[in-house]
């Protein structure tokens, strides 16, 4: 009885929820804003410069991650409330694309009551849990976002600066901006998701979390400037490219027979999507050991980019003479170094597994099957 009194205890604290955590929840929905006022501007800006093809992809990248952040958002929502009327109005917003500000409020609402309230109740532990869960289905959503939409644009706006040569300050700024967002979305899901699962040890904030973010900064960077490269030579070769690893990709998600939806057609979309991420950077799909596979896929990562970079003096001489060129690639072979040395440092040094081993014991009372399932059943970074 004490030893299952302790482990609750141990995974109520590990559940925290802290003021700093509501803090960083209220600037998100300010932060979400921002990016899709700058996102419509430069999308509004491209159609002034009469670039109509430019203009017409930025919004449909913005509408491709929009309706699936709402999608997914609505099934976690239909997958856990039981109150029919509420679900209706929660269908009814999620159908005007903005789910993600009922996602906000929930986390504010037991946020707020769980540390800024000043009325303490007993079930102030359950309060936090709920906080962490809502915080952590938001840190899920930003992944899709990340990948569905801040990629693609990044891709663009890089593509656009090499072709034209010229971009407003604006555009440098989003570059820079969702380059660092990207990074950090992968770092906060991660902490967010071992805080939420009971249990499991979270990421030290410190040298763990920043060698982690210039891990995903500098493996990003380079391999986002390598396509962009191949985009600017033979966009059929980038094509090709996309697809290959897309499907491969994919492959490997149905190979790792993934469970993360309640329905077959969710868990279809859910899989597709995966193997779209995966062309980006590496996940664990299913929580189990990687270091074979992560192994294999930055040594076929190395091999990528240098090809691409081959590819780029044998087919566009022009390019590879120009000072941009000089300096961006340049930039890639030492953002890759430094990305997989920085990934090696972080798996030998800072792994939270290896300053204390996972708690296998009993879940929280009153813990949300559901939620707690499907979180563990997510891409672990």
């Amino acid at each position: 009885m004490n030893l299952k009194h302790n482990n609750q205890e141990k995974n109520h604290q590990m559940m925290s929820f802290t003021r700093w955590n509501f803090f960083m929840t209220g600037m998100g929905i300010f932060t979400f804003l921002f990016d899709v006022g700058v996102d419509l501007w430069i999308a509004m800006k491209y159609f002034q410069q009469e670039l109509h093809l430019y203009g017409l992809l930025t919004i449909f990248f913005i509408l491709v991650g929009a309706i699936i952040i709402q999608v997914f958002s609505y099934t976690w929502f239909k997958d856990v409330e039981k109150d029919s009327r509420k679900l209706t109005w929660i269908l009814v917003v999620h159908l005007f694309l903005s789910g993600i500000f009922v996602r906000y409020w929930y986390a504010l609402k037991y946020g707020y009551l769980a540390t800024l309230s000043k009325q303490k109740t007993n079930d102030s532990a359950t309060k936090k849990k709920i906080a962490v869960e809502a915080m952590t289905d938001l840190s899920m959503l930003r992944v899709f976002k990340t990948y569905l939409e801040s990629i693609p644009q990044l891709i663009l706006q890089i593509y656009i600066l090499m072709e034209h040569g010229r971009i407003s300050i604006v555009q440098y700024a989003s570059i820079l901006v969702s380059v660092s967002s990207i990074s950090w979305s992968t770092v906060d899901y991660q902490m967010c998701l071992r805080k939420s699962l009971p249990g499991t040890k979270g990421m030290n904030v410190g040298l763990p979390a920043i060698t982690y973010v210039l891990y995903k900064f500098f493996t990003l960077t380079s391999w986002i400037v390598s396509i962009v490269f191949l985009l600017s030579c033979k966009p059929y070769l980038f094509a090709i490219l996309m697809t290959v690893l897309g499907v491969a990709g994919l492959c490997w998600t149905l190979k790792q027979e993934t469970a993360f939806c309640s329905t077959s057609g969710m868990e279809i979309l859910y899989r597709i999507i995966i193997g779209f991420i995966l062309i980006f950077t590496f996940f664990n799909v299913k929580g189990q050991k990687t270091k074979i596979p992560i192994s294999v896929y930055y040594f076929v990562r190395v091999l990528t980019v240098t090809g691409i970079l081959t590819l780029c003096f044998y087919y566009k001489p022009n390019l590879t003479r120009t000072l941009l060129f000089t300096i961006l690639s340049i930039a890639t072979v030492l953002s890759l170094g430094l990305g997989i040395i920085s990934l090696i440092l972080y798996y030998v040094c800072f792994h939270p597994t290896l300053c204390a081993k996972e708690m296998v014991g009993d879940t929280v009372d009153g813990d949300s099957s559901e939620q707690v399932s499907r979180m563990k059943r997510f891409i672990m970074p």
